[in-house]
């Protein structure tokens, strides 16, 4: 019985002279759609280029849409409001949804958005971190008009759907730079 376990120990302390060397890091590959663009002109007073592989469906009579990315499993939440007179409110409004997720997010990075050509301004969040929401955005034309998304993904924002995220959140930059007032 010595000898099984002296002859077991040897055969295991033999076959440990292999040095591990552990595998990098893999990532999914995606075949991301091309970045084309159709201009789409709601009767809510705005209109924007938004990206072929979207779907926008109106929510309710109000202005209220949803911009679903089905590939990507993600949909950008639309709110549009006429002002009266109570701007701050909705910025105020805006803000508070805004930072709800700092909670969360690692950080949120905020960007200003002036057009004054055509009369558009706004502020756009960036979140880092494990959010609901990888991104968000209000437009105004300080006014009359008042024009809020947010962007959630149907799972956790993680590591794994980054280039989901960042290829999403160059579609979200091109809607706000083809954003337009469209008063009748």
């Amino acid at each position: 019985m010595k000898i099984n376990f002296s002859f077991f120990l040897i055969l295991l302390l033999a076959s440990c002279s292999h040095s591990y060397t552990p595998k990098p890091k893999g990532f999914i590959k995606l075949d991301l759609p091309d970045k084309i663009y159709t201009k789409v002109i709601t009767d809510c007073n705005f209109s924007f280029e938004l990206p072929v592989y979207s779907v926008l469906k109106r929510v309710n009579s109000a202005c209220f849409y949803n911009l679903d990315f089905p590939k990507q499993n993600a949909v950008l939440h639309i709110t549009y409001y006429p002002l009266n007179d109570n701007l701050d409110d909705h910025i105020e409004k805006s803000s508070n949804l805004a930072y709800k997720h700092d909670v969360m997010a690692d950080a949120i990075f905020e960007s200003a958005y002036i057009n004054n050509n055509d009369k558009v301004y706004g502020l756009l969040y960036n979140y880092d971190g494990v959010t609901a929401t990888s991104t968000q955005f209000y437009l105004t034309d300080s006014i009359n008009h008042f024009f809020r998304a947010a962007l959630y993904f149907n799972t956790e924002v993680t590591d794994s759907i980054l280039p989901i995220n960042n290829f999403l959140k160059s579609d979200i930059k091109h809607i706000i730079e083809t954003f337009r007032w469209e008063d009748h």
